[in-house]
């Protein structure tokens, strides 16, 4: 029990060095060696989880969603502005979500793409499948294609947003989105309760 403790806590220390290194120097300058001296532990123990920065990579993506529980209410659609302002507000803190998009941005155009937008978009896809059930979607929308969309307009936003003010502006730039696409996904009855801003967002504020 002891050492599977202290090998979750060494895994744990890998994955947040990564993420930190990467996120600052990006995923092509990051080395292992510079990874392994910031976890502080040997280069046999990163080893022993990662076979390669590839492989570390790949965990970060893997990883950058767990802490982000969608919430659940009556309003799934309301429930995905909400996720994805929680989203906006930790992406200016998260080293684990600045790294997974240092990661996709470099690796976009190698033979290998390491493309974190899956888990984000499955996501998106369950939450836009509850709201046509609850009707709030209009007729013609397809969950998956709709998800695959705004996923995709999401990641061009918050890039907008880091290049502009290092995501200082994120959750208005999120709301902005909303506005625009709204108009398109939402029935009438929905759309006249849905609030672009996000409860997040102002809990927060």
């Amino acid at each position: 029990m002891v050492k599977q403790e202290r090998a979750v806590r060494t895994r744990r220390a890998v994955l947040e060095a990564a993420a930190h290194v990467i996120g600052t120097r990006g995923y092509q300058a990051a080395t292992m060696a510079e990874i392994i001296q910031r976890a502080g532990v040997t280069k046999g123990a990163v080893y022993f989880h990662f076979r390669s920065k590839d492989a570390l990579a790949r965990a970060v993506i893997r990883e950058q969603t767990e802490p982000f529980v969608p919430p659940v209410s009556d309003s799934r659609l309301q429930d995905a502005i909400d996720f994805t302002h929680q989203v906006a507000l930790a992406l200016r803190s998260d080293p684990l979500l600045q790294a997974g998009t240092r990661i996709a941005v470099e690796t976009t155009f190698s033979e290998e793409p390491l493309v974190p937008y899956q888990a984000w978009t499955d996501i998106i896809t369950a939450m836009f499948g509850d709201a046509r059930d609850k009707g709030e979607l209009l007729p013609a929308v397809v969950p998956e294609r709709a998800a695959e969309f705004f996923v995709a307009a999401y990641m061009g936003v918050q890039l907008f947003s880091r290049a502009a003010t290092n995501r200082a502006d994120l959750p208005e730039r999120v709301t902005a989105l909303w506005r625009h696409t709204l108009p398109g996904l939402a029935s009438p009855g929905a759309l006249s309760h849905l609030d672009p801003q996000g409860r997040s967002v102002r809990i927060a504020v």
